[in-house]
């Protein structure tokens, strides 16, 4: 049986310091500063892609607070005022 593409050494759903970082889009210092829990198996310190996207989804949107106002304003006018 042969494995395909070069995941050598990978756990399904677990990402190396360096995958992560690439996963993410910043250097593996950035990435250390983030705070985003590992998880250990044996000796390795592994990031859960679950873990990763949470971190991506709570991201602020640019112009976030254009979006915090309208939405604001959706409020209001929902409730009639």
């Amino acid at each position: 049986m042969s494995r395909q593409g070069s995941l050598s050494g990978v756990v399904r759903g677990l990402l190396s310091e360096t995958d992560a970082a690439v996963w993410l889009g910043v250097g593996t210092t950035t990435l250390r500063s983030l705070g985003i829990q590992r998880r250990k198996l044996g000796h390795r310190k592994l990031y859960d892609v679950r873990d990763l996207e949470a971190y991506r989804d709570e991201l602020p949107y640019e112009n976030d607070d254009i979006r915090t106002e309208v939405d604001e304003c959706d409020a209001v006018y929902a409730s009639g005022a």
